[in-house]
């Protein structure tokens, strides 16, 4: 290697909107875009989901929240609903046999509105024609007959023992229900005083003469039960006479309108059947009717006849599509209500809350399956639900014991809903992986991708976007030069320079923050420098940590040059997530070699700090060292990497390289630059690996050499495969523009020692010999010496040993000839 990697022309560092890409001056010149950016696959199958409408291919929507996967799928579902016909709606109604098992009856859509106006018609003519039936003149006079029938056959068995009493001298007294006997003497009957005054004769006489009569009065009144029976029966049927001549004009419409209906008609059947029994013992009492005015009639009516309604739905409204936001079991399914009633929990049909899913039957059911999953007993109520294809209302908690009101059963309603889960990727991989009814339930994925591919006609589609939701928020226009910022802030937000961030939701709200900004300054149009001023105040409004790490670099709290050389300490970078916000941290490196066969330990492991894959990373440099430099000798080094001054949890492999890199220069006490920091993954063979979180990585360092001011030697190296990631933000474009700053891009190792130390690393010979003075020479000469270091401590110590050995036998033998 002869030439060293240079350094990225600033046009590599972010992918600028070309000129003929968006041919207008304003997003007024271009008509909007509803709907959503790209996501062919996604659009190919949600589309395929509604129109497959076997059992199991309910749809589970997959992708991060800000990608419109939610906006989308409901306008979706919302236009394709509106082309079919409205399902049938459903009504709970009062159960007169079995009231707590109350009954449901369909109806055709807006139907059920219209029978309920008809039942309160029916409550109105009630109210009307009762009690008013029971005081027509009429029915009064039938009753009074009857009543004066019965008081005539009383009447004669109570005179004919009357005529007899008087033959024998009792005075006899009668009041409304009972009939007593006195003695009577000279046509007056006797006072207490005046009794005891009489001779036993006379008493007895008179005792005779009561039980005559008494005997004569049970004789009389035998058929006094009979009569009363009679009576009652008479009356019975006057009342049913009169009601069924009341009801029957006010019922024989319904019952002719709906005798093709089998359901409705076996209700409105059951309905007058108990309607002839209420009113008779409700209305034909008189107390009870004294005591119940007319609100308290009505309320009654309502609470017996009325139906309670679970879902409507217009004659030409198209399917349901209904997105339960709170999915609850009570919102879900529904639930039966208890009110109080003098202390006492009561409930009735009319009680019955209808749920999302009956909202939903016949239509769509859109959940966040997020929400959805955190009751587990709810998950599992839905499957039985889709499952048994009914909708049944219980107590969620009921068969754990923990419910001991007194509830209702409602009739099960059948269920045919298609249901849309929107959730992460995670949580969909999650369900396929735990719950083995899942795949069979919700056969239909839709992915909505991360990112979107760049393109003329992907930026113009991006740019009607844009002006649609200018339009709706009623947002200033916005220029070419501002939908141009937009679009390379939503390339920064993918990390690719051909790709745009599928998270639209972010972009709205810059371009929400940059209308703000324009207001504040008076301006008509939204241009590309209130996107950067808004840019700028979300940075700084999140960026406190940040400009802390900078101030603590600068004043010396944390230790990392940016100027000169220094052996076994190297400049990595890091990025640092706190919430939403991530930034740049460049942290230092520091290793130290010495002889040994502990081999290379990584501090940050042995201190716990250190996660798996920065674990992996750093068992790869054994791999990388002992492939490339120990094929003629063992591998028998002991070193420490530790990132300095770190005091949290650390992961990830993009440290590998510079890790590299600081241990040769400990090894072979060759100085490594100080204004340039790196990252990269480092695999066994010296390749360099791509890495996330570039650009803030980048920026971190440059901040802190912009901060101490920049030499003009200052950069950073990055991986090649990155390259196509970088989005750089306009400072240090324009940095490296002026040749204050520099990006270097490599793909092996040699190419990283050869910038951070300036020697050749070396081209091995036909033989696998490195020309002397090389990087490479060096390490494997160094690498030999320890290793013979080793050598020879072994040596010694097998000397040691074999000395040993041969005073133990002496000693041995000496101990034998004392024997």
């Amino acid at each position: 290697m002869s030439n060293m990697v240079t350094s990225l022309p600033y046009q590599a560092l972010a992918a600028k909107v070309p000129d003929d890409h968006l041919a207008f001056k304003t997003l007024n010149d271009i008509e909007p875009l509803s709907g959503i950016l790209g996501q062919e696959r996604a659009v190919e199958a949600i589309q395929f989901g509604v129109a497959m409408q076997r059992p199991g291919y309910n749809i589970f929507a997959m992708g991060d929240s800000g990608t419109g996967r939610s906006s989308y799928v409901l306008s979706y579902l919302k236009s394709e609903a509106k082309r079919r016909s409205a399902p049938n709606e459903w009504a709970y109604i009062n159960n007169f046999t079995e009231s707590h098992r109350p009954k449901a009856i369909e109806f055709a859509p807006g139907l059920a509105s219209e029978f309920e106006k008809e039942i309160r018609a029916l409550i109105d003519g009630l109210m009307a024609t009762f009690p008013a039936a029971f005081e027509n003149p009429s029915y009064q006079q039938q009753k009074s007959v009857i009543d004066r029938a019965f008081s005539d056959q009383y009447e004669a068995a109570i005179n004919k023992v009357e005529r007899v009493s008087g033959k024998i001298g009792v005075a006899m007294f009668r009041d409304a229900s009972s009939v007593s006997f006195a003695p009577m003497k000279e046509g007056k009957a006797l006072e207490e005083n005046e009794f005891a005054a009489l001779t036993d004769d006379e008493r007895d006489v008179f005792q005779e003469g009561v039980s005559t009569l008494e005997g004569l009065l049970n004789e009389e009144l035998l058929g006094l039960p009979q009569w009363k029976r009679a009576t009652y029966d008479q009356i019975r049927q006057l009342n049913l006479d009169t009601v069924k001549e009341a009801l029957d004009p006010l019922m024989s419409g319904l019952f002719e309108k709906y005798k093709d209906d089998a359901d409705i008609a076996a209700h409105l059947s059951a309905l007058r059947e108990d309607l002839d029994k209420t009113i008779i013992d409700q209305m034909a009492d008189e107390k009870a009717s004294e005591n119940r005015d007319e609100i308290g009639r009505r309320q009654f009516y309502e609470e017996l006849y009325l139906p309670n309604i679970a879902i409507t739905h217009e004659a030409d409204g198209g399917q349901p599509v209904v997105y339960e936001s709170h999915p609850t079991y009570r919102n879900l399914f529904g639930q039966v209500e208890h009110s109080s009633d003098q202390g006492m929990l009561v409930t009735s049909y009319r009680l019955i809350r209808s749920g999302s899913l009956h909202a939903a039957n016949g239509g769509y059911l859109i959940l966040d399956a997020e929400k959805l999953l955190t009751d587990h007993y709810l998950w599992e109520a839905l499957k039985r639900a889709l499952k048994s294809k009914t909708i049944k209302i219980e107590h969620p908690y009921a068969d754990m014991g923990l419910m001991n009101t007194t509830t209702l059963s409602p009739q099960d309603l059948p269920l045919q809903v298609k249901v849309v889960l929107i959730g992460a990727r995670d949580i969909y991989y999650l369900l396929q992986d735990a719950d083995p009814d899942f795949q069979e339930m919700f056969r239909v994925l839709v992915d909505f991708d991360d990112t979107l591919k760049r393109s003329k006609e992907s930026e113009l589609s991006f740019a009607r976007l844009m002006k649609d939701r200018v339009d709706k928020e009623e947002y200033a226009n916005v220029t070419r030069d501002g939908v141009a910022a937009l679009i390379e802030y939503s390339s920064r937000l993918a990390e690719h320079q051909r790709e745009m961030a599928a998270k639209i939701g972010d972009v709205f709200e810059l371009l929400g923050e940059a209308d703000f900004v324009r207001e504040m300054a008076k301006d008509t149009e939204i241009t590309a420098d209130h996107i950067a001023r808004a840019l700028k105040a979300k940075r700084h409004r999140t960026g406190r940590v940040s400009e802390k790490i900078i101030e603590e670099i600068i004043d010396g709290t944390v230790l990392l040059e940016s100027e000169g050389y220094a052996v076994g300490k190297i400049n990595g970078l890091t990025v640092m997530q706190i919430g939403d916000s991530s930034f740049g941290a460049p942290a230092r490196i520091s290793t130290t070699v010495y002889p040994g066969g502990k081999g290379i330990i990584d501090i940050e492991r042995e201190s716990n700090l250190g996660q798996n894959i920065h674990s992996k990373g750093v068992l790869i440099l054994s791999g990388y060292l002992g492939n490339k430099y120990a094929q003629r000798f063992p591998l028998d080094i002991s070193a420490s990497i530790a990132m300095e001054q770190s005091y949290g949890y650390i992961d990830g492999d993009s440290a590998s390289t510079a890790e590299l890199c600081c241990l040769l220069s400990a090894l072979i006490q060759v100085p490594i630059r100080q204004d340039l920091a790196i990252t990269g993954s480092l695999n066994q063979y010296g390749e360099i690996q791509a890495i996330g979180g570039v650009n803030e990585k980048i920026e971190g360092f440059f901040n802190v050499c912009n901060a101490r001011g920049l030499t003009g030697t200052q950069g950073a190296i990055i991986p090649k495969s990155n390259t196509i990631n970088l989005m750089l933000n306009d400072d240090i474009v324009e940095a490296v523009k002026a040749g204050k700053f520099h990006i270097y891009a490599i793909s092996t190792a040699d190419e990283a020692l050869h910038l951070l130390t300036g020697m050749e690393p070396g081209v091995p010979d036909e033989e696998g010999e490195y020309p002397e003075g090389t990087v490479s020479a060096r390490v494997i000469e160094r690498l030999e010496e320890i290793s013979k270091l080793g050598e020879e401590e072994d040596d010694d110590e097998e000397e040691d040993d074999e000395a040993e050995d041969t005073e133990s036998e002496g000693t041995k033998k000496a101990d034998k000839s004392k024997k």
